[in-house]
């Protein structure tokens, strides 16, 4: 399992050192270039204000433009520029996939900690758990936000909430196999209290694994956005996201393919870009993968 690669990779250099960075690259080649990918997303986003117009910006005499040297993705049915609208809905995706991915590993984390420790807790918040994860994800999602009004914080709580469950029985999994190590036994023994059993002895556990896992949430999160947006039960359809653009062109596509195709690019290269540097990680920090070379 990924129970004690975390130690072995920050024993000699720390984490992700120089030469455990080319090490790295060089044995996962599409791990480094997906890395490279979202850097590149991340960079544009942030830096839209500066060289992206004003995805507002509505001229009615430029409506349905193809892309051209003014306008590179063309312009929508209300005269939008598309480039514009995809450079800040990449904001959204990102900080929805962000916020969700760490609301998800914290509390799943504590859900699996004292679960996993406690058979008295167990029971109680597995069986929470198990019912959570009966509902599907979308339809729960969609569900939370129709109790309110749509927003980017509802959506990342409605995202984050359904997520929780998976993370919490693989934490738990993890807490249920180092509780009962010699070294964890030994420090009971020893008067050591449980706050610093667990910080110490069993956390440290927990991390590669979702560090990991926190990588695929991230992917997840952000179709799920893109899912809820094209359905109206995501972020307000004024604000510039990829999923309201992809809804709102879908009826435009037989004459205005490019409306739907950059948004719908953009959202597949940072999905796949995601899932790489997931899967990179997996490989480093999984013992059993560096056994099999």
């Amino acid at each position: 399992m990924i129970l004690v690669s975390a130690s072995r990779l920050t024993a000699r250099k720390g984490w992700l050192g120089c030469s455990d960075f080319f090490r790295i690259a060089k044995r996962q080649p599409l791990a480094f270039v997906g890395g490279a990918i979202l850097a590149l997303l991340v960079i544009q986003a942030l830096a839209a204000p500066l060289y992206a117009g004003d995805p507002f910006d509505m001229v009615p005499l430029k409506r349905l433009q193809p892309p051209s040297a003014a306008l590179w993705f063309g312009s929508d049915n209300l005269g939008r520029d598309v480039f514009a609208r995809t450079a800040f809905g990449a904001q959204i995706s990102l900080l929805v996939g962000l916020v969700c991915s760490i609301g998800v590993v914290l509390g799943g984390l504590l859900i699996g900690v004292v679960a996993g420790y406690s058979r008295t807790f167990d029971n109680v918040f597995m069986r929470i758990m198990d019912g959570l994860m009966a509902i599907p994800t979308m339809l729960l999602a969609i569900a939370l936000v129709s109790l309110t009004r749509p927003g980017v914080g509802i959506l990342i709580i409605a995202i984050t909430v359904p997520q929780i469950p998976g993370v919490a029985r693989l934490v738990r999994s993890v807490v249920l196999s180092v509780r009962e190590r010699p070294y964890v036994e030994a420090a009971i023994c020893g008067g050591a209290r449980l706050p610093k059993v667990l910080w110490r002895h069993v956390l440290p556990s927990t991390i590669p694994p979702l560090i990991v896992q926190s990588a695929y949430i991230s992917a997840s999160a952000i179709l799920t956005e893109a899912g809820l947006s094209f359905l109206g039960a995501g972020v307000p359809p004024e604000i510039p996201s990829w999923g309201n653009m992809i809804s709102s062109s879908r009826l435009y596509l037989p004459i205005a393919p490019w409306t739907v195709f950059a948004p719908g690019l953009y959202l597949a290269v940072l999905v796949l870009a995601v899932n790489l540097v997931g899967d990179g990680l997996r490989e480093v920090l999984d013992p059993r993968s560096q056994r099999r070379r």
